[in-house]
């Protein structure tokens, strides 16, 4: 169980890196690549120097980018740096200068490039250093960082090889794609996309990916699924990342114990998530003393102000409760951490003006002790 939870965690596990954690895993592959293949319908990359589980989403959402990225450039640059790499052999060196010309070359209609704008270069050295970290490349002279503070500082770098297990393979033309939705369109197209494997994978996907499974009424092919397989899908999910299975009127959630959880999760030892299972809190009480209604889709809905206003309400109520950060942070960067959080963790969404609150927030909460002395309990 742990080594399939280690493959979902991390982007591949290389041997040079951690030899030992490689052969684990790979001695276990035999154990859960039936589950892989067949439920989640993933692809188990296996090679002498890496393992890799392609984990494409039955859903694109907000929160599945690079981590480390925070500009759409970033990712122009990372495309054109694998495009690089394509052409230079295993355990080639190169200069970073090679690099930043064809760079520059590749990305000119679509994205100029100026290397003089320190925003760009440290767009750069973001992505050269996420490369490092995955091992795709090795820094034998000098630092990608000193490039973002100097144009013309050279590094030496060396090709692994691995880059050409980054993407996946999807077999097929996607130059007539526009948006993220043609992908998706297309990952499990078939003559009845709500039919036969391609379903079985979404709900799968969907429940050991994403911190939710939401659907809008009783007839989606989803949920009609999930809630007539639901002994074997716990019982499937179970043997192989443990948890259980909670399904609810328009929500399914795969639930980890304290002793079964790995990965990022919520809530965790931090005030951000301590701050949200307050606003979580809130919400039902709302709910219980009708002062919101639950819409039959099981999501509520506020006006974006009304939420904040609950928020700095529960900030004065208990400040004396929370981090000096958090008591001393500007309101609008508070407003802004806690709208991510919960977007990230599929609490929310917002639209136009209004945020719609999703079934997930009645699933947790969190209150401070009655006894506590430094500030009303409720």
């Amino acid at each position: 169980m742990d080594e399939i939870r280690t493959l979902l965690e991390e982007f591949w596990i290389s041997r040079d890196s951690d030899r030992e954690k490689y052969y684990r895993v790979k001695r276990d592959v035999p154990k859960f690549q039936k589950f892989i293949r067949e439920q989640l319908g993933w692809k188990l990359i296996h090679t002498e120097h890496l393992i890799k589980l392609e984990k494409i989403p039955a859903h694109a959402e907000s929160f599945m980018g690079i981590q480390e990225f925070t500009e759409i450039q970033d990712y122009c640059i990372l495309c054109a740096v694998l495009m690089f790499l394509e052409d230079r052999e295993e355990q080639e060196r190169f200069l970073l200068s090679e690099l930043i010309d064809y760079v520059e070359t590749v990305l000119k209609g679509d994205l100029p490039i100026d290397w003089t704008s320190f925003t760009q270069r440290k767009s750069l050295v973001r992505v050269m250093q996420y490369l490092e970290k995955l091992q795709i490349l090795r820094v034998h002279e000098g630092s990608s960082e000193a490039f973002g503070q100097e144009r013309g500082r050279e590094v030496l770098y060396e090709n692994t090889g691995y880059s050409r297990y980054f993407a996946v393979s999807l077999g097929r033309d996607i130059s007539a794609y526009e948006s993220w939705q043609d992908f998706e369109k297309a990952e499990f197209e078939e003559l009845s996309e709500d039919r036969g494997s391609r379903r079985i994978n979404r709900v799968y996907r969907q429940l050991a990916a994403c911190p939710a499974l939401y659907w809008q009424s009783s007839d989606d092919p989803d949920a009609y699924y999930l809630k007539n397989q639901r002994q074997w899908v716990g019982k499937y999910l179970g043997e192989h990342l443990g948890g259980r299975l909670d399904i609810h009127r328009n929500a399914a959630f795969w639930m980890l114990e304290d002793s079964e959880v790995f990965g990022t999760v919520h809530p965790r030892d931090a005030m951000l998530p301590e701050a949200v299972l307050l606003v979580c809190a809130r919400l039902q009480d709302m709910v219980q003393s009708g002062e919101l209604e639950q819409r039959e889709d099981g999501c509520l809905e506020m006006r974006k102000e009304e939420f904040f206003q609950l928020i700095r309400n529960l900030r004065d109520r208990w400040n004396s409760a929370w981090s000096k950060e958090y008591r001393e942070m500007d309101e609008e960067k508070l407003l802004e951490r806690i709208l991510q959080y919960m977007k990230d963790w599929m609490l929310l969404r917002l639209e136009d003006e209004h945020v719609i609150l999703l079934p997930a927030v009645g699933k947790l909460k969190g209150y401070y002790p009655k006894d506590y002395t430094g500030g009303e309990s409720k």
